[in-house]
């Protein structure tokens, strides 16, 4: 089953919570079965056909990740292993084997908590703009994809479709409040300061990511999914060169094809060639070995 291609899970034993972008998620009475499928979307639309063994890249990485900050703070993840699932899960392990997290269930704090290192995306044109981002102001003369002076805390909100929105840590503070504010700040700042050592031994540079952070029992946890190809920019130490963008390890093999149709970038989204399918599946693959091994 590991080359299996999931687009949509369908457990009719199991009371389905809701489909996002890439997962599927369950309500198991206690803990909620997240099922991370294979599907792509671009433009905040999701394509009709997926990455083959997208997934099992995301979950590998993320559970990686969890792992490895588990002394920063603590995750949602209950178990990875369906055998340790509850006995409905049973009659759906060959599609939960290695794309599944039986996590806590946590009250979602309504923001993104996003880490810039480097200038690049929706950062770099604003610092075109406006010389800032999200409120705080940059030195004059940076580069596209240059590195900056220090790691920059950039909050968003959630929206539940199209794009997030790019927001100061004061409205931030006035969403969740100031201490939670500031500790979802400083723990992204320490998570991300982390995972960039980690990943620079290895010849990756961490541009940006988010996290999402919840609170279960009062606690405050991180949860969703952790510095994965969705959620970060991955680029090569080796290829870096600031002053232009950089190939990154994540599906822009994707939206540079889809930006050489003409396609209005609503739904439905157009069907994916096989050529680009594979290269991007591969460039997944990629990233999951370097990380992880």
């Amino acid at each position: 089953m590991v080359n299996r291609i999931i687009l949509r899970t369908e457990f009719p034993l199991l009371k389905l919570l809701r489909r996002g972008k890439v997962r599927d998620i369950y309500d198991l009475g206690e803990y909620l079965l997240m099922v991370i499928t294979d599907r792509v979307s671009a433009f905040d639309v999701i394509l009709p056909n997926g990455i083959p063994g997208k997934g099992r890249v995301l979950t590998g990485i993320s559970a990686f990740w969890f792992n490895h900050m588990s002394d920063i703070i603590e995750n949602h993840v209950v178990s990875y292993d369906v055998s340790e699932y509850p006995a409905e899960c049973r009659d759906y392990i060959d599609q939960l084997e290695g794309r599944s997290m039986l996590v806590r269930k946590a009250e979602t704090l309504p923001v993104e908590c996003i880490v810039r290192g480097y200038l690049s995306g929706s950062g770099w044109k604003e610092y075109v703009e406006r010389g800032e981002i999200c409120g705080i102001k940059l030195p004059p003369g940076l580069k596209e994809s240059g590195r900056l002076p220090e790691p920059v805390f950039t909050p968003s909100t959630k929206a539940e479709e199209g794009h997030d929105i790019n927001i100061s840590l004061d409205k931030a503070i006035s969403i969740i409040g100031e201490e939670r504010a500031k500790h979802v700040r400083d723990i992204s700042l320490k998570i991300y300061g982390k995972a960039s050592e980690i990943a620079e031994k290895k010849g990756i540079i961490i541009a940006d990511t988010k996290f999402e952070f919840g609170l279960y029992n009062g606690k405050m946890i991180i949860i969703d999914e952790i510095l994965t190809p969705d959620s970060s920019r991955f680029w090569s130490k080796a290829d870096y060169a600031p002053g232009r963008s950089q190939d990154s390890f994540d599906k822009q093999i994707v939206r540079d094809y889809l930006l050489t149709l003409d396609w209005n970038k609503t739904y439905p989204g157009p069907e994916l060639p096989e050529n680009i399918v594979k290269k991007t599946a591969a460039r997944y693959q990629e990233i999951l070995e370097i990380l992880t091994s």
